[in-house]
């Protein structure tokens, strides 16, 4: 998983700042299991920022994030890394992780 990218992309909006991150090889997919459907491709550009490495982004700077939309094994092991999400957010659907979370309330 060395050579695995992601993408990432941030998005200010009215309620906050959302941090949006998926594995490059899952962008054009639609996951579905259950009652759990997440439709990527369709929405690949809530996704589509920057493309980068595991080092470029554990180099960026990432400012105060209200909400991640975290999708794939390497967009959510990042994160997890950086402490955007943690274990109790991730769930998965056909066998790939994901994650949301959300934050209320000042953060410091």
């Amino acid at each position: 998983m060395a050579d695995a990218m992601i993408y990432l992309k941030l998005h200010d909006t009215d309620e906050g700042r959302i941090i949006a991150m998926c594995d490059e090889s899952l962008i054009d997919r639609v996951l579905e299991e259950g009652d759990t459907y997440i439709d990527i491709k369709s929405y690949s550009e809530f996704y589509k920022g920057d493309l980068m490495s595991a080092k470029e982004f554990n180099d960026l700077e990432i400012a105060r994030v209200d909400s991640a939309n975290i999708v794939g094994e390497e967009a959510v092991a990042l994160a997890m890394g950086r402490s955007l999400i943690n274990e109790k957010n991730i769930k998965n659907v056909a066998g790939v992780p994901y994650a949301h979370a959300y934050w209320m309330g000042k953060q410091d």
